[in-house]
């Protein structure tokens, strides 16, 4: 294959600085997933997600295909699955954990927030 070069070869050619950035970089991507990906590392199918989340299985294949939704409905989708939703914010001073959503369970149909019973 003339032209190509394994990836091995370019690397050993990199800076030290270059080859941790890199490996970096690549331990976090291991700890991404979509929600298909963890759901299916819980071993969960969309069926049993569904019927925690008393929606149809249709209604969870597209919350697993969406870019944006809400925060609640986000945090309802990992706690079926027996997570909790954690929001971070990375600045470049550190990170910081936003926990303004914590506390947030349901809203009522006119649009009033609900606190949790359960928080202190």
């Amino acid at each position: 294959m003339a032209g190509r070069k394994p990836f091995s070869g370019l690397q050993a050619q990199m800076s030290q600085e270059a080859q941790a950035a890199i490996a970096a970089r690549s331990a976090d991507l291991e700890t991404e997933m979509t929600l298909a990906d963890l759901r299916r590392a819980m071993a969960l199918s969309q069926e049993e997600l569904a019927a925690v989340l008393n929606i149809s299985q249709g209604s969870v294949a597209k919350m697993e295909k969406r870019a944006d939704m809400l925060v609640g409905t986000l945090r309802r989708f990992i706690e079926a699955m027996g997570g909790e939703l954690e929001i971070v914010a990375r600045l470049p001073g550190g990170a910081v954990r936003i926990d303004q959503f914590a506390t947030i369970t349901a809203r009522e149909p006119g649009g009033t927030v609900q606190p949790d019973p359960a928080a202190p």
